[in-house]
């Protein structure tokens, strides 16, 4: 069984653990010129994708290498969404009020965090120690310790706070105030453990994903309630390129310099180039499949309507189609031992 932790500890975390920076990992995973198939010996691990079961109570472990699903990992029902932080992952268990802290060399669930209401999404900082999870119910933003388990801050955003991001210098969180938001709130987080409202705005339409594309120079802000998507300048705030998108509402992440974007409800994925949004490629992929991640040169995206979990390369081509549960929300990354 996991271990329990149910501290509020608010103190500021101590000196910071000299760890191997996720950002430069990923990206020198995705530059390596080798095939997948390769990551077993170079990383000593094996790549592995985690994926929500959404209706039982756990986390399946999908082999990138072979498809194959190597464990399922037991968990506090309804594993909602899940992000890679350092060597661990965070899960948010949306109805249960509560995060888990699951490992992932070992696969095991080491930490339950149950300081939470309705949490929903997690941004991960680079120092692989310091996670950002919304918890809607709250209304605010907390910072996590995910090497000691433990809740480090707080911050009031205003809002049901749900998709977040986190920009490339790390002192940066946007945060959708909703699944159809009026606002977005930017925080800093140059202090994780203090984190600090910056301001919140309106988009020109209801927003729910956001997200920073390489480099920092834009801000991708999907919508909940049209198809369109709106491109910021995130020291302006201004509206640099506004481009048209399938139904909302519409998730996004990047590869490089591509910008991923999924509509669940079409059951479409469509590459953009991250810095002029043009469309690059479209792929046909199963209702439902809303939420979108990438790494290790692959795209992932599980289907909430038919439990799948696509596995797409570089370009938006699909590589493998496995059924995981009955409904998968969300997947991330992670070398297993």
């Amino acid at each position: 069984m996991p271990r329990v932790s149910r501290r509020r500890d608010l103190a500021t975390a101590g000196a910071r653990s000299q760890i191997v920076n996720r950002r430069q990992f990923v990206l020198a995973a995705v530059a390596a010129p080798f095939a997948l198939r390769t990551l077993d010996a170079w990383a000593g691990g094996t790549a592995v994708a985690l994926v929500t079961a959404d209706t039982q109570a756990h986390v399946a472990a999908v082999d990138l290498v072979t498809g194959r699903i190597l464990r399922r990992v037991r968990t506090l029902g309804g594993p909602r969404s899940i992000e890679s932080v350092g060597g661990a992952a965070v899960v948010a268990h949306t109805a249960t009020g509560a995060v888990s802290l699951l490992d992932g060399k070992s696969l095991e669930v080491r930490d339950v965090l149950r300081a939470f209401n309705v949490p929903r999404y997690t941004a991960a900082h680079p120092d692989g120690r310091h996670a950002f999870v919304t918890d809607s119910g709250r209304g605010d933003v907390a910072t996590i310790d995910v090497l000691h388990g433990r809740v480090l801050g707080r911050l009031d955003v205003g809002g049901p706070a749900r998709h977040i991001s986190i920009d490339a210098t790390a002192r940066r969180l946007w945060i959708a105030l909703g699944t159809k938001a009026e606002l977005v709130a930017i925080v800093d987080i140059s202090r994780p453990a203090r984190p600090r409202l910056i301001r919140r705005f309106a988009p020109p339409f209801l927003a729910h994903d956001v997200g920073f594309a390489p480099g920092g120079r834009l801000v991708w802000v999907t919508s909940g309630d049209r198809g369109a998507i709106a491109l910021y300048d995130p020291r302006t705030l201004r509206i640099v390129r506004r481009i048209g998108a399938d139904a909302p509402p519409q998730h996004v992440t990047f590869h490089g310099d591509r910008a991923v974007v999924t509509s669940g409800d079409d059951g479409l994925l469509r590459v953009h180039d991250a810095h002029d949004g043009r469309l690059l490629h479209t792929t046909r992929i199963p209702i439902g499949s809303y939420n979108v991640q990438h790494g290790w040169g692959r795209i992932l995206t599980p289907s909430l309507a038919q439990g799948t979990l696509c596995v797409l390369d570089s370009r938006g081509g699909l590589r493998e189609r496995v059924q995981v549960a009955p409904s998968s929300h969300d997947a991330c990354f992670v070398m297993a031992a």
